[in-house]
This record gives structure tokens, sequence and C-alpha cells, in this order.
């Protein structure tokens, strides 16, 4: 017997015509008595009485049914299961972040989607956006958000914040005084610069270029919250991404803006495959958090 055999049998005893299964089935109604003559040879025993050009079930029939109901029922759960898997994935959701969102817009995130779904678990990897770009793009990842200067390729990549740099200032630094920091008050003072990489870094090189300063670099690292760290130490000054900053502004550490200013850029990656619906909620989450998270001044 197969799927086919079986499939009209069903379809027979339910709607109680040849021509009411073969409607529904869309197929013949020659090939749905053919189906039935079929699974009758291959079962071996009569499933249907002929009678008056009806087909009555026989007590063998009727048997044979109720176990045909539960391998139906069985399959409607596995197509029910297969849709949650294609919709839903796994019922875990991984998240990739940069750490200058993983204290503030990221937990902002997740909080809001347990909310929305509250028995789905949530993996979340801080890392450089370099790591968590490959990630991503190995399918380990579900949703991230990256700096902007990542390799794209291959990815579903899409802008996700632009946020204006700020400057850090050690407590009691005598550019404090100043509303905004121009680019000669930064010439030859202590400065702990973000990585050579880092696309922000590359925008006030051209702007400390353009007006003839040279900042005096002491230390470089990939992060603002380090940043952030070491201008609190009294390292020298900073530019950071001010959604960091709030647990240092309150230790003492002053910030102000930049003129001309630098952005901090980010994306928002899905993987190269199609993404789970929770993956997309989880993106949609995020960007909220994003929309109603405003930079401290």
């Amino acid at each position: 017997m197969d799927v086919r055999q079986i499939e009209a049998f069903h379809a027979v005893m339910t709607w109680g015509t040849t021509a009411r299964a073969a409607e529904v089935l869309r197929i013949s109604q020659p090939a749905v008595s053919k189906a039935i003559m079929a699974l009758e040879r291959a079962v071996g025993f009569r499933i249907f009485d002929r009678e008056k050009g009806r087909l009555v079930p026989t007590s063998e029939g009727q048997l044979f049914y109720r176990e045909v109901e539960i391998s139906f029922a069985g399959i409607a759960r596995l197509r029910s299961a297969a849709a949650r898997i294609r919709d839903y994935g796994t019922g875990e959701v991984r998240l990739g972040c940069l750490s200058a969102f993983s204290t503030n817009l990221v937990p902002n995130a997740i909080a809001r989607f347990r909310r929305k779904h509250p028995e789905v678990s949530v993996t979340l990897v801080v890392a450089g956006s370099s790591v968590v770009r490959d990630q991503v793009a190995a399918n380990h990842l579900d949703v991230a958000v990256t700096a902007d200067e990542i390799d794209q390729t291959g990815l579903d990549a899409t802008p996700f914040a632009q946020i204006p740099a700020m400057i850090a200032l050690p407590p009691g630094h005598a550019l404090a005084a100043r509303d905004e920091i121009l680019p000669a008050d930064l010439d030859r003072v202590p400065f702990v610069a973000l990585a050579a990489e880092d696309t922000t870094r590359h925008e006030a090189e051209r702007i400390f270029a353009a007006h003839g300063v040279s900042p005096r670099v002491v230390v470089e690292t990939a992060y603002s919250t380090t940043i952030c760290g070491l201008v609190l130490s009294g390292l020298g000054c900073g530019i950071v991404d001010p959604l960091t900053a709030p647990g240092f502004t309150d230790r003492g550490m002053v910030l102000r803006p930049m003129r001309p200013s630098v952005n901090f850029r980010t994306l928002l990656l899905l993987p190269p495959k199609k993404p789970s619906r929770l993956a997309r909620d989880m993106a949609e989450c995020l960007c909220a958090a994003r929309d109603q998270l405003a930079p401290p001044r």
C-alpha cells in the first residue's frame, strides 16, 4: 500500500462518496476508485461492499479506518510541528552584539522579547563585530548588531543606528568647562583612541587632519566601555559611544559633544538564509529599544 491509496480511502470514509473524495483530493473519480481497489489488494481484504453503486464500509474496513485515523492525527501533528519549526526555529534565539549595546539597549530588547515569548530562551553573545559577523554568516547566531566596518558580503545587513559620538573627559579635566570640544582643543592632548580599523576613528582622524591637529594617543582599544574606564582612570580623553557612558558618568566622567561631530554607525544583521519568525521578532524588539533609548547628555 502507498500514501495515495490511504489518502483516497480516508477521503471516501470522511466524505462518503468517491465523487466528493475526488473533488477534495483534486484527482479524478476513476483515480479514487482505482486507488481503493489497489488498497484492497494490498491489505488482503475487502474494505468496501459495493451496493447499488455506493461504497459501504465493511467491518474490516471500519477497523482499518480507526488505524488510519490515528495515523492521520500523527501526520497532522507532524505538519504542525514542521510549521512551528519553520516559523519559530528551535525555541531559542541566539543574539549577538558589540559591547557598546550589551548593558543597555540589548537588555531592553531582550526584556521586550521575553514579554512576548516567555517560553523562548535567549543566548547572548557579546564579542567584537568581526567575530559576531562570522557567527551570523555561519548561522550560529540568528540576529546581531555590529559596527559598520565589517564585510557585509552574503548577509542581510541593514543600517541600525547612527549615534553621535561624545568626548569623554576625566573628572576635573581642563576641557570639562567647555560646552563642546573643537579639534584644536585636542591637539597634543593625551588621548585614548579607538582601534585602528574603527570607522569612527577614521572619521575623526580625517577631521583632525583637516584642522592640522594631532591628539597624543596613549592607548588604543576596540571598545567604548574600555575607553570610558581608561578615561575615568585619568589616562586621557577619548571618543566614546554615549550609550556606554551612564555607569561611568555616575562616577565622575564628563561627556561633551564634539564639533564637527563624528558618528558611531551600526548594522542589524540576519543570516543569509531566511530568518525564523523569532529572529524577526527579536530584530523588531531591538529596533523598538533603539527608538526608546536616548543617548545621555
